[in-house]
């Protein structure tokens, strides 16, 4: 079943926050040739946004509120969470919680599936 008007209207409504938190500088930030995955850190400003704002989507889709198929036409999750996923571990064996951005992980783990599918 494709996305529903009410995915797309959650889709924009996401896009203003993403926005209003600033979440185009810290993507130029993490992708920038001297972005370093192995040595960010979660409270990394940058990296604290995309986090988070990954990690509602990732929930989002996760309880069946906003369509995968429609993130993945949006989002390029998959690149996005090998730039910040390795911070995103670091703080998970430092907290000792492995549940710490597991949505983010899991979309991520989807669309990179659905590509090697695709092919």
């Amino acid at each position: 079943m494709p996305g529903s008007r009410e995915d797309a209207t959650l889709m924009v409504e996401l896009a203003k926050w993403g926005s209003m938190m600033g979440l185009e500088d810290a993507s130029r930030m993490i992708y920038d040739d001297d972005f370093d995955p192995d040595t960010a850190d979660v409270s990394d400003a940058p990296v604290q946004k995309i986090l988070m704002f990954n990690e509602t989507i990732g929930t989002l889709v996760k309880n069946g509120l906003l369509d995968r198929e429609l993130v993945y036409d949006w989002l390029w999750v998959e690149g996005t969470w090998a730039k910040v996923g390795p911070a995103a571990q670091r703080a998970r064996d430092k907290t000792g919680v492995p549940q710490l951005f597991e949505n983010f992980e899991a979309l991520a783990a989807g669309q990179r599936l659905g590509a090697a599918a695709a092919v």
